[in-house]
């Protein structure tokens, strides 16, 4: 009797861890960058939905979901082992197209970017991260070794001091507020929310412009940006418009 008690317990174990692994394996193909045999839609959707004109504030942990995305310019990159600050500086500093760091695109705006054509997509994500692998391959574009440019533009009801700006990103990554270096992000990393926060920086009243720059070779590629205050808790009394 011990015997076979023992043996149908060591069946009900695997039967419910083998539950748990086809479960987290649903979950994940829902939620994560997991492309499947049948998926050939080629959609942004679920991933992204238009932006609208009106205001938007961020999300409830602070998180800034509505952004204008360049296509992604195509980049040789065998490696993310590259990645180090002074080659990742090269990269985003390099001029792609004309007036990148000033410059407030909008929707379908185009760019030339050597042989390539692209165009801006105003586009806001239902989660608290941007999924840049989504949006290219969506958009039937270069999903590896690849460089994403992403603008947004702030609105504070007043000036804000000691702000700091609070990234993640799946590949380097460099970020500018109002013109001026706020943070980057250098080698081979996975996101994770706040991974990185700037030093001290100020907000002003009413509009301010952030712009970042992400790149990665081989592997997934998305990004969450937040607004942090002097205490570390996020910036949430703010408006996201496209102009």
């Amino acid at each position: 009797m011990n015997i076979k008690r023992s043996a149908l317990l060591l069946v009900a174990v695997v039967a419910i861890l083998s539950g748990l692994r086809s479960q987290g394996q649903s979950v994940n193909s829902g939620k994560a960058d997991v492309i499947t045999e049948n998926d050939t839609s080629r959609s942004i959707t679920p991933f992204f939905i238009p932006a609208t004109a009106s205001k938007k504030a961020p999300n409830a942990e602070g998180f800034i979901q509505r952004w204008l995305l360049l296509e992604p310019i195509n980049k040789s990159i065998r490696s993310n082992l590259v990645f180090t600050d002074n080659y990742l500086k090269t990269q985003f500093e390099t001029d792609y197209f004309p007036n990148q760091f000033t410059v407030i695109p909008k929707n379908g705006e185009k760019v030339n970017v050597g042989q390539q054509e692209l165009l801006w997509h105003a586009l806001e994500s239902p989660n608290f991260n941007v999924k840049l692998f989504r949006f290219a391959y969506g958009l039937r574009k270069q999903t590896y070794a690849v460089l994403f440019w992403a603008v947004t533009i702030v609105n504070s009801p007043r000036e804000i001091k000691n702000v700091r700006l609070a990234v993640g990103s799946n590949g380097g990554s460099m970020w500018w507020l109002n013109g001026k270096e706020a943070l980057i992000l250098d080698g081979d990393r996975r996101m994770v929310m706040d991974d990185c926060v700037s030093t001290r920086l100020a907000l002003n009243k009413g509009k301010n412009i952030i712009r970042g720059a992400v790149i990665n070779g081989p592997g997934l590629s998305d990004f969450c940006v937040r607004l942090l205050d002097e205490k570390g808790a996020s910036i949430n009394d703010l408006t996201i418009t496209l102009q």
